[in-house]
């Protein structure tokens, strides 16, 4: 009580009475830890998908009613406990100092939500109906800012991405990312707002506020409907035209980051179980696969350039008869640069040149370094990437015997733009070509479920094609086949039917964002306004979470 009075004393307000004040920091502490730890065992490989509302509802619940500054610390304190396990893949190869930044950069925008939900406390005090919607919008705002800042942004850890089992990512055909995103922290916003005291009863001399049992079963098994009701909101079908897909996932030498130093390899491991697949088509112990895939990295010699690699990658394309997808890094073109590529490779002729994909959004500081000479004050790690990768222009549309992908490439599934633009492009089907071999097998499993959001997005059937897994099909419904184990050679086929239909988010595009955006700022405005004295009204009081209960 005497902090309470203190820190009534310092920022120029009255104490708040029992109505006003906020949880304790000996809990609001532990609360946003928990917060981030609670949404951790949402996402893969833990996939606790339910528990993703309950973190939102604890970060709520530990920034209410707190000065802003406050709520930024807090928010920030979910993050890193969020962040620093999730993203603990990345310090596998490169040392602490990268995993370290990401993760710490990552933290500070939930720092910067939890700045905006602890700024909207008087709005919803006031109208407590409008806690959910408000906590469900500054999620959305958060997220696109995440993806988008700094250097084209690092959408990893989105709340959508950890529904791949949950009846919200439906909602993904209608809505993309943030609408998922907005479904569950609605939910959680629903569950503070019921457990959250005082709701007003009987007593009206303010020492005492009754909790309204009644209203806050009502907001739980409001968020509880939201959720289940996922299972009704219906999916796009998928059209009756097959084509007989494989993976091979070759695997490599060692994991690391000196496996590119064994790049041919890597390359002769992909090409032999090709042939090995061939030999079993040609003893009818399996069937011709109309398209053959190998993942990103599957051919770190530039296969247009050194005679052996190509001729390499031909006899496995002439052993399968079918056209291979090979991920390919290219020189060039200009010197110290090149290119993350997909190649379509035919039997009997060789490269197509005229279907290739460039890899549009390299990983900053990890494909190519912006501002070389100040990142390496930071870190001596960055000198690891010796050459830029160029970004290309053009989206991952190929037509490869007679079926359009929509190739992307690695950490692009992250990006909704980048695979959005393949699918209005004319895609059947969504290939997703990556290399994990410097990570580990939660990264591996985290960008399956990303796979997964994209396939129920637009109505594609995709696949994820790893070096070293976890390579697997992914049907128009979110399900997950022919999965394989991580760090492991393995040859996957599979029937992928062809979708020719648009869903709603495919159609729409960002606009369901943008609308959830314009909400967002609206909401701020109206907390704006509790913020500011009213009329007649000393600056003293003004605002005060006391006077801004329900009425």
């Amino acid at each position: 009580m005497t902090a309470e009075l203190t820190e009534s004393a310092e920022s120029g307000r009255r104490p708040a009475g029992p109505a006003g004040r906020p949880l304790p920091l000996w809990l609001a502490v532990p609360a946003a830890v928990g917060a981030g730890l609670v949404l951790l065992l949402a996402f893969p490989p833990y996939g606790a998908w339910w528990l993703a509302p309950v973190g939102v509802a604890l970060l709520s619940a530990a920034v209410h009613r707190r000065r802003l500054r406050a709520g930024f610390g807090l928010g920030t304190l979910a993050g890193l406990a969020l962040f620093l396990p999730m993203l603990s893949w990345t310090n596998l190869y490169t040392g602490n100092v990268p995993w370290l930044l990401l993760s710490g950069l990552q933290a500070a925008y939930l720092g910067l939500l939890g700045l905006a939900l602890a700024f909207t406390g008087p709005l919803v005090d006031r109208f407590r109906w409008s806690w959910p919607l408000v906590t469900g919008v500054s999620w959305v705002a958060q997220e696109a800012l995440r993806d988008r800042t700094p250097f084209g942004g690092f959408p990893w850890g989105r709340l959508a991405f950890s529904q791949g089992d949950s009846p919200l990512l439906r909602l993904a055909a209608y809505g993309g990312a943030p609408l998922v995103t907005f479904a569950v922290a609605l939910a959680g916003g629903l569950l503070v707002a019921a457990v959250w005291r005082p709701w007003r009863g009987s007593a009206q001399d303010g020492t005492r506020v009754l909790p309204s049992a009644g209203r806050g079963v009502g907001f739980a098994a409001g968020a509880v409907a939201l959720v289940a009701g996922g299972l009704l909101v219906p999916l796009a079908g998928t059209g009756p035209e097959t084509a007989e897909v494989a993976i091979v996932q070759g695997n490599v030498p060692r994991m690391g980051l000196d496996f590119n130093a064994q790049r041919r390899a890597v390359l002769d491991n992909h090409v032999e179980a090709t042939i090995e697949l061939g030999r079993r088509v040609a003893a009818d112990e399996a069937r011709r696969p109309d398209l053959v895939v190998w993942p990103e990295n599957s051919s770190d010699v530039d296969p247009t350039r050194d005679a052996r690699a190509g001729r390499r990658i031909s006899e496995a394309a002439d052993a399968v008869g079918a056209p291979i997808l090979v991920g390919a890094v290219l020189l060039g073109p200009d010197e110290g640069q090149v290119r993350n590529a997909g190649l379509v490779w035919l039997p009997g002729s060789g490269l197509d040149g005229s279907q290739m994909y460039v890899k549009r959004h390299p990983v900053p500081f990890a494909e190519y370094v912006p501002l070389r000479d100040v990142a390496r004050l930071v870190s001596k790690e960055v000198d690891r990437v010796r050459n830029d990768f160029v970004a290309g222009t053009e989206p991952g549309v190929l037509r490869v015997g007679g079926v359009r992908l929509g190739d992307v490439i690695c950490f692009e599934v992250a990006y909704d733009e980048v695979v959005r633009d393949t699918v209005t492009g004319g895609a059947q089907v969504l290939v997703v070509q990556t290399n994990n071999a410097t990570f580990d097998v939660a990264e591996a499993e985290q960008q399956l479920a990303m796979v997964r959001l994209r396939a129920v997005e637009h109505g594609r059937e995709a696949l994820m094609a790893s070096t070293v897994g976890v390579s697997g099909f992914v049907g128009a419904d979110g399900r997950v086949t022919g999965a394989t184990g991580f760090n492991t050679a393995a040859v996957v086929t599979r029937q992928m039917h062809l979708g020719e239909t648009r869903t709603v988010a495919t159609r729409v595009g960002l606009w369901p964002e943008v609308a959830l955006l314009a909400l967002a700022a609206a909401l701020a405005g109206a907390a704006l306004t509790r913020r500011r004295p009213l009329p007649g009204v000393g600056a003293a009081t003004a605002g005060d979470p006391a006077d801004a209960e329900e009425r």
